[in-house]
């Protein structure tokens, strides 16, 4: 099921009616990103070899979903710098530093939506603004709708899962070392990771 309806090539007139799928207007409303089923990551080179893999343990938001006219969806989220998990406590402590995040200058990084159009089938790529430390620059992130489901508890979730590529350096994360065979010991390209479960708020009693 789509989420987001494709664009026909013929362009319909003013007295043209686009169908509403009933299934897609039914996934309209508020939702609360789960962090308990959900994860936002990274993947770094390192010393040119290897791949570090780190995610962020504490992070919040919300989604915004319009079935009817999905162009009006929209996306926050708010990621905690000081939970970050790489696996070995120093590494995750120079992460958090001033070399790095400075997390107790800058505690949060955080992502905005301003955009969403489909991509082809259920594939989509939404923009936005992305924040880290004091700057603030766009980013699109390629996302795959996973459809949506009731779960034991009665909630219904809608699901996606994508990823983005950045320059670290481009949000004034420069630090790095040389290599005595040349290169460096950290990659500027990072890839974020996304995988999130959000729950439909419920509707409000008349």
């Amino acid at each position: 099921m789509a989420l987001f309806n494709r664009k026909n090539n013929d362009a319909p007139t003013a007295a043209t009616t686009v169908a509403v799928d009933p299934a897609l207007a039914a996934l309209t409303g508020d939702y609360t990103i789960d962090p308990a089923h959900s994860s936002i990551g990274f993947t770094v080179r390192h010393a040119m070899v290897t791949n570090v893999r780190g995610s962020f343990g504490e992070h919040e938001g919300s989604l915004k979903l319009d079935g009817a006219d999905p162009a009006n969806s929209t996306a926050s989220i708010d990621v905690k710098i000081a939970s970050v998990d790489t696996g070995i406590a120093d590494r995750d402590g120079h992460l958090v530093s001033g070399d790095f995040f400075d997390a107790e200058k800058f505690p949060l990084m955080t992502f905005r939506s301003t955009g969403a159009e489909q991509l082809g089938g259920d594939t989509y790529r939404v923009t936005g603004d992305l924040t880290i430390k004091d700057v603030t620059r766009p980013l699109s992130i390629d996302l795959e709708f996973n459809g949506s489901a009731t779960d034991v508890y009665g909630n219904q979730r809608v699901g996606f899962e994508g990823s983005a590529e950045i320059l670290r350096s481009d949000w004034g994360l420069t630090w790095n070392a040389a290599l005595e065979t040349g290169g460096v010991m950290v990659s500027d390209k990072v890839k974020l990771n996304f995988d999130i479960s959000a729950i439909k708020a419920a509707a409000p009693q008349a």
